[in-house]
């Protein structure tokens, strides 16, 4: 038996409704990008079928559990989940609102068939500006539950964006890193055989100092650092690809045991129906905007998997 873990990044999943303690207002009807409940609508139905489709060749399937990045609300996440292409699988969700000043969170579903919900928590990642004052990002997610008996944590991450400069920004990936350790600190220190799969969308390559730190200092493999940067990635720019969304697991995941989760493989879920077709940026992720203009496509990131193997 086989399952698929996956993660992705939905950009910018919001409904049409305004809400006044979230900073919303690219995303509403009247607003500059006409964020129209037609075109909410038509993502949805896309990101449905991506979603459903994930490793589908590898496994015949779909994925058992997904993270996600950059959803509005639970409202968002349970009208995906009722479109056509998801409404026929059994998932269950976990969501928990975040204090991001836009308003977007992480979640987290999982097939009810074959992963059984025992807890959910959410972690604080505090950050604060050089003038004293509170950065608020998302909130990190962790989730325990057996998938196929097989007991298992895992910790959903969405760390502070590039925005203002990778370097200068650096500092605020490193936090979110050292609070993601400290959850796997907590876990072992209650299960010191723990199996955990960290999960999310860094904006750090594996390379970077804070996906590095967590690994070498927690015992994790990161699958995603063989993906060859120079070909193919998670999300593009300037022409450049980055794998800013990563799986990582404990190394437990390796031991070949009757009954347990071993892993498999690990990829770039970067299908051609994902990707631009034509022109300067062909091959790339095909985005719902760029900058304001609409291009009606699934998000600006290709989804991440592994697979897991029942022995």
């Amino acid at each position: 038996m086989t399952h698929t873990i996956a993660f992705y990044n939905l950009e910018n999943l919001f409904d049409t409704e305004d809400d006044e303690f979230t900073n919303d207002n690219d995303f509403l009807p009247d607003s500059v990008k006409r964020w129209t409940p037609k075109r909410y609508h038509n993502k949805l139905r896309k990101l449905g079928y991506a979603i459903s489709n994930i490793a589908k060749e590898k496994t015949n399937n779909h994925p058992a559990i997904v993270g996600f990045a950059e959803v509005e609300n639970r409202q968002v996440m349970e009208d995906l989940l009722n479109g056509k292409h998801l409404k026929d699988i059994p998932y269950g969700l976990v969501h928990y609102d975040s204090p991001d000043e836009r308003g977007i969170d992480v979640a987290f579903i999982y097939d009810t068939r074959v992963f059984d919900l025992i807890v959910s928590d959410t972690y604080r990642v505090h950050i604060y500006e050089e003038d004293g004052t509170e950065d608020f990002t998302r909130d990190i997610l962790l989730v325990t539950g057996r998938l196929d008996g097989d007991l298992i944590h895992v910790i959903v991450n969405h760390w502070p964006s590039r925005h203002d400069g990778a370097e200068l920004t650096e500092y605020k990936r490193v936090i979110a890193s050292q609070k993601a350790g400290e959850i796997i600190d907590s876990l072992k220190a209650d299960e010191p055989e723990a199996k955990i799969i960290v999960m999310g969308d860094f904006n750090d390559d594996p390379d970077c100092k804070s996906i590095k730190n967590l690994v070498l200092s927690h015992d994790l493999y990161n699958p995603m650092e063989q993906i060859n940067q120079h070909k193919r990635g998670s999300l593009s720019h300037d022409h450049k690809w980055d794998v800013f969304d990563q799986i990582m697991i404990s190394t437990n995941f390796f031991e070949r045991r009757s009954g347990s989760l071993t892993f498999a493989t690990a990829d770039v879920f970067d299908e051609e129906f994902l990707k631009l077709f034509n022109g300067p940026y062909k091959g790339t992720p095909f985005r719902t905007y760029v900058g304001t203009k609409y291009k009606g496509g699934y998000s600006d990131h290709f989804p991440v998997y592994m697979i897991l193997e029942k022995i």
